[in-house]
């Protein structure tokens, strides 16, 4: 049955994002931060847009519910957990994962058991713990019931079930489950509830992804196209917040000569070496030409590329955040066209 709230025009393409909870608010501040803001007039409406691509029909929904939208078809874009997109996406590989790593959201979904329970500090500890002091199926509380039963049943660990809605940490002390497997982000929660993460009980790591219903890829040309454009966005703005812009002046006898000493060190290359432009002296000054070096360094190298640039005499030296570095085909949008057709491969 098709309800009229669901039917769209044959161009709109549909982008569902966490209504609640801890990935909500994160998809919001980093689509942001992407360029793509989310206009909402009303905050009580579950349906929005993003002036910056038109066409794009933003709807709110819980986690899980929106890698059920879109593994049915009903929605063609989502960001969501991947711990919710292993937990619900199904056997039909319908959900296609077209960014595994946003960069935000980061948990582990972790086995962890009472701090009372002595000398259970691994998962063979907990197997023969089960077998020797149980002597019964383990009870675990969980939210991700297959997930958990996948990972216990690899590790031969006999167990039932509880899975729960709510608060998973107070149910061993109520009584209902003797473990817990729940999402783990600093295990604040867990201490104080007296409950110990095993040293091997991370079932996934998991963090925020973007999501695509394939059949809908692979039919709906204004779905790919607009995967294809949320997918640069998102590719420039996180490749452009790991680097920083950096401008400094050198003096030297040509262009050539000064790439020549910036290739000598290794932070100073820049992604694809340096642009380099000679600086015109306002007064006609006939002194040693000057040159201006423009590289893209990372973050995390920019203390030695100060250090490199002063070593060739560089002075005047500008460092600026980058908001978007821009590639000729992003790695993601060429996987996504890649995986696309060879499903259509004979």
């Amino acid at each position: 049955m098709t309800f009229p709230w669901m039917q769209r025009n044959a161009g709109e393409v549909r982008l569902s994002l966490p209504s609640k909870g801890r990935l909500a608010q994160a998809a919001r501040d980093f689509l942001a931060r992407c360029g793509l803001e989310i206009d909402q007039p009303n905050p009580r409406q579950y349906q929005a847009h993003i002036p910056a691509l038109p066409g794009l029909v933003v709807l709110f929904q819980r986690a899980g519910d929106i890698v059920v939208s879109v593994r049915e078809g009903s929605v063609d874009l989502g960001i969501t957990g991947r711990d919710m997109v292993e937990e619900r996406k199904g056997e039909e590989d319908r959900v296609l994962i077209l960014h595994d790593a946003l960069g935000f959201g980061h948990c582990a979904l972790t086995v962890a058991v009472p701090e009372a329970w002595e000398g259970v500090e691994t998962l063979a500890d907990l197997a023969q713990y089960t077998r020797e002091v149980l002597g019964r199926a383990l009870r675990v509380a969980t939210k991700f019931p297959r997930l958990t039963s996948q990972f216990l049943a690899r590790h031969r660990i006999p167990h039932h079930l509880v899975v729960v809605e709510g608060a998973l940490e107070n149910a061993p002390i109520i009584g209902y489950a003797d473990a817990i497997a729940d999402l783990v982000t600093t295990g604040q929660t867990l201490r104080d509830n007296r409950l110990r993460p095993l040293r091997d009980g991370v079932i996934l790591t998991s963090q925020a992804v973007l999501i695509g219903n394939r059949e809908n890829l692979k039919r709906r040309a204004p779905v790919l196209q607009m995967a294809l454009r949320l997918l640069e966005y998102i590719e420039a703005r996180l490749r452009a917040e790991e680097n920083y812009l950096v401008i400094a002046n050198v003096r030297g006898e040509s262009a050539e000569a000064v790439a020549q000493r910036v290739r000598e060190h290794p932070h100073i290359r820049g992604l694809q070496g340096p642009t380099i432009a000679p600086v015109y002296d306002a007064r006609g000054s006939d002194a040693p030409s000057w040159y201006s070096i423009s590289i893209v360094v990372r973050k995390g190298d920019l203390h030695e590329a100060i250090r490199e640039l002063r070593t060739i005499g560089g002075s005047g030296v500008i460092v600026t955040p980058v908001r978007y570095i821009f590639e000729e085909e992003p790695p993601r949008c060429k996987a996504l066209l890649q995986a696309l057709q060879e499903d259509d491969a004979p």
